[in-house]
């Protein structure tokens, strides 16, 4: 039996339905995608054999004596796990971006395998979407990757993959729980004792003068979590990003987190905010770190949490990315960053499982008072395939946490770059106006190039919808 680890175990005791424990990943295909629900449903059988704990579920052991174990479920149903949706007419994006705030507002069933996936039918543009969502508890990057990992293919070709009959093993009895804990604590008393420690986390957690998180300061980025989440998105050219960076020094990630700076600024300013020249937000930023040979770790790679000051009150943009760089200065020359390429490169679309760690982590060192979580996955630069179908855009989906309403995944990917924008429903209304601050924060640092006589491609750009 596999158990869950303190980390696992304390997302699953904070899954509620004000935080759902979960992250996602949207998925837009080509037009003309030629993919239904059986088809999807066949893809997946054939290949969940590759993630087993896809089919297991998390049991408790009585007494709370150690962390939960993973055992099969004797009752798992694939038809309860892959949904089918649909948009109303036209199949706007604004609708999409309704029903997926909606969808990863909705808590898993945890007596079930913690995943789900959408086949989302009627975008505009004959088009379809697959949203995927899998519990915090499930994808830790290296026991067990994201089910988009395993079903995006580099080729358009079907792979011949080996498929077995599955049969559920039987789960052990309250007292099998007991003993094999006890037997286990025994053999690895270091299990033993992150467990005593887990249990007294629990217990400061609700202490705050006896040790509790570090609280953070009300601000218009901390809330009491709803119910209900918005989601946005933001399409743009990654030669926009490249050109700011060649010349103006860092790296595309720089810009990218210089460009939600601004964002936030923009959209503070809308929204009448005070923002002063000492305006700031602490970001989590988690970042991979190479093992001795320049390569991450394993899929899910070694990341790590930086804490980075969004210099949200700086007005010129040129200074507000070297601000940014110089702060991220001393991770770059650690020499254990991993390059954007060498994770890009990686076998399958491992992007997921990347933001998905990074999500963990962020949650990890929440003591470190953090008020927003952005988490930036570079991406193949060729095509990938769902069933022999063309992927055309990529969204990650970061869950929010603590008092965070807001929260940003971005990925790059065919040439661009993809922002996902997840927020609480009752405290940003607006989320599509921060989409699109951001898209003008760029065009503030893309012009700085232009005026000095480099033309900056803008490409096609399509406006962030309301989510």
């Amino acid at each position: 039996m596999q158990r869950l680890s303190p980390l696992d175990a304390m997302f699953l005791q904070q899954d509620s339905p004000t935080m759902p424990r979960q992250v996602a990943s949207l998925a837009i295909l080509e037009p003309g995608a030629d993919l239904d629900y059986d088809r999807l449903v066949h893809v997946i059988n054939e290949r969940i054999d590759l993630v087993p704990r896809y089919r297991q579920v998390p049991r408790s052991v009585p007494g709370g004596l150690g962390t939960p174990v993973w055992v099969d479920d004797e009752h798992f149903d694939i038809s309860l796990h892959i949904r089918r949706s649909a948009l109303p007419r036209p199949g706007s994006l604004d609708a999409l971006h309704e029903l997926v705030g909606r969808l990863i507002a909705r808590r898993l069933d945890l007596d079930r395998a913690l995943w789900e996936l959408y086949l989302i039918e009627g975008l505009e543009g004959d088009r379809l979407a697959l949203l995927f969502k899998a519990h915090q508890a499930l994808v830790d990057g290296s026991h067990t990757v994201d089910l988009a990992q395993v079903l995006l293919e580099e080729t358009q070709g079907t792979r011949d993959i080996p498929h077995e009959d599955w049969e559920p093993r039987s789960a052990p009895t309250p007292a099998g729980l007991v003993a094999s804990t006890l037997d286990h604590h025994v053999r690895h008393p270091a299990d033993a004792l992150r467990v005593v420690e887990h249990q007294l986390s629990r217990i400061t957690r609700h202490l705050p003068v006896l040790g509790g998180d570090t609280p953070v300061p009300r601000s218009v980025l901390s809330t009491e979590l709803s119910r209900h989440r918005r989601f946005a998105t933001l399409s743009a050219d990654l030669e926009r990003f490249r050109l700011v960076r060649e010349k103006h020094g860092g790296t595309v990630n720089d810009v990218i987190l210089a460009s939600i700076a601004g964002g936030l600024r923009g959209w503070m300013l809308t929204r009448a905010e005070p923002v002063s020249a000492k305006t700031s937000f602490r970001a989590m930023v988690p970042m991979s770190v190479a093992s001795s040979d320049g390569l991450p770790t394993s899929l899910g790679s070694t990341v790590r949490g930086h804490l980075l000051s969004l210099p949200v009150g700086e007005t010129n943009p040129v200074v507000r990315l070297h601000q940014v760089s110089y702060a991220l200065k001393d991770h770059r020359e650690t020499g254990s960053a991993v390059a954007a390429n060498k994770l890009a490169n990686l076998p399958g679309f491992a992007t997921s499982t990347f933001h998905a760690v990074g999500a963990r982590v962020a949650d990890a060192e929440t003591g470190r008072g953090h008020q927003i979580v952005i988490t930036n996955v570079p991406g193949p630069q060729d095509p990938v395939y769902m069933a022999g179908m063309e992927v055309a855009e990529v969204y990650p989906c970061v869950p929010l946490s603590g008092h965070r309403a807001i929260s940003i995944g971005v990925t790059s990917y065919r040439g661009r770059m993809f922002f996902g924008i997840v927020a609480d429903r009752e405290a940003v209304p607006d989320v599509d106006v921060l989409a699109q601050c951001i898209e003008d924060a760029l065009a503030e640092l893309v012009d700085s190039v232009r005026d000095t006589g480099t033309r900056a491609p803008r490409g096609r750009q399509r406006p962030p919808r309301k989510g």
